[in-house]
């Protein structure tokens, strides 16, 4: 089952991944450098599927693609905050990385509590605790290019058709 992170308001691009390693180009290459700042050790702890819950103005900062690439590189399934960037928000689901906003989440999770959720209904759950929280849906046109692992392969499939 993921297991929840919980990180607080204004976690910037600079935050998620260091400018320093923006010459790497994997997924896997700039995932062991998530965080690192914020959260030592992270990319060595994190779970695949581990989900990130955050607070207001998820990456904010510059409109590097690499940060939500780290974060999906890392291991972590999803991103539901408070509140997006607007550009971390969009360049996430290009990336193929699940990000929902769901608005006080930060206060019912704390680090390590099992966390479920369901992008097309809008539900976030706190397994550990019981809670349950409404997000906002995505619209079906982003749950396709999600469930196609990004807006390239998304293209690419339609292409076909």
């Amino acid at each position: 089952m993921p297991r929840a992170w919980v990180l607080g308001d204004d976690v910037s691009t600079d935050d998620i991944i260091p400018g320093r390693y923006l010459v790497k180009r994997s997924p896997e290459e700039l995932g062991k450098h998530a965080l690192e700042n914020l959260l030592p050790g992270f990319s060595s702890r994190v779970k695949k599927g581990d989900v990130i819950i955050a607070g207001k103005n998820f990456g904010c900062g510059s409109s590097r693609e690499q940060a939500p690439l780290a974060l999906k590189g890392a291991g972590v399934g999803a991103v539901i905050a408070e509140s997006f960037a607007r550009i971390f928000f969009r360049n996430a689901v290009n990336q193929g990385l699940p990000v929902m906003i769901c608005k006080g989440v930060k206060a019912s999770f704390s680090t390590g509590e099992e966390v479920e959720y369901d992008l097309v209904r809008g539900v976030v759950r706190n397994l550990t605790r019981g809670i349950e929280r409404k997000a906002e849906p995505l619209p079906d046109f982003l749950v396709s290019i999600l469930r196609a692992g990004g807006l390239i392969p998304y293209l690419k499939s339609r292409r076909k058709e």
